[in-house]
């Protein structure tokens, strides 16, 4: 029995793409599983494949002495391992680890990197997103030094939430300070003010977002940047698309 083709359209990133350049890479794509807390790809190990995931997110990690910080998260607006897109072997401090379980569309690193020479769409797509995903990285950057505990997790929440595409999020406190760089007593407090507020609710490793506007208003304005470079990517590469066909 011949398995049954991936819906590229389920990746926001691979719906952008003309049919015809869809067609061209959905030979090298097949569906896996995206596991809690699984290491997609490990510092310093060699990028044997990229992933657009379809549903669920991944964090970026950064390490230094030891510690480890969240710089970057993706969900199915994205993609994940773009140092292949460069041919970079492999990346010495960062890391990719499942945050929210999902699935996603696999393909060789190797095949990708060949599918780049020969599919332009996909070449200009692809450094579109990495310039989005920069801004991500440099954002939360800025974020993290000038921000507070309670105004980072409910920018972090609100961007967990748009990837989850849920109110309910499978996520404990001891991770989201892990990801947040801060002491768990920190992100007990902060998220005990925002469920006193009527924002969230937490129990049993889980968070559900009650009210997201409120929640928006108590995030720092670095949430609405990063939303409004990706907002921008689609936007933007629409607007290419009916230049293109014209009318």
């Amino acid at each position: 029995m011949v398995p049954e083709a991936p819906d590229l359209a389920q990746n926001r990133l691979l719906a952008l793409l003309p049919p015809e350049d869809r067609d061209c890479i959905c030979r090298w794509l097949e569906p896996v599983d995206l596991l809690p807390r699984q290491v997609l790809i490990a510092a310093g190990a060699a990028f044997g494949h990229i992933y657009f995931p379809v549903s669920g997110a991944a964090s970026l990690l950064a390490s230094a002495d030891g510690a480890v910080l969240e710089i970057g998260l993706i969900g199915r607006e994205g993609m994940v391992g773009l140092p292949a897109l460069f041919d970079a072997g492999i990346s010495p401090n960062m890391s990719v680890t499942i945050q929210i379980p999902g699935m996603a569309l696999r393909m060789p690193a190797q095949a990708l990197r060949a599918e780049l020479d020969r599919n332009a769409a996909l070449r200009a797509l692809l450094l579109r997103y990495t310039a989005t995903l920069l801004c991500q990285v440099a954002q939360s950057a800025i974020c993290n030094r000038l921000h507070g505990v309670e105004q980072r997790l409910a920018r972090w929440l609100l961007m967990a939430q748009d990837r989850a595409e849920s109110d309910l999020l499978p996520l404990t406190q001891e991770y989201i300070s892990l990801m947040l760089g801060v002491r768990r007593p920190g992100v007990t407090v902060a998220a005990g003010n925002l469920a006193k507020a009527g924002l969230i609710r937490g129990a049993y490793g889980r968070i559900v977002i009650l009210d997201r506007k409120g929640l928006e208003a108590n995030a720092c304005g670095c949430y609405a940047v990063i939303r409004e470079q990706v907002d921008r990517l689609f936007v933007r590469h629409k607007k290419d698309a009916d230049d293109r066909a014209g009318p």
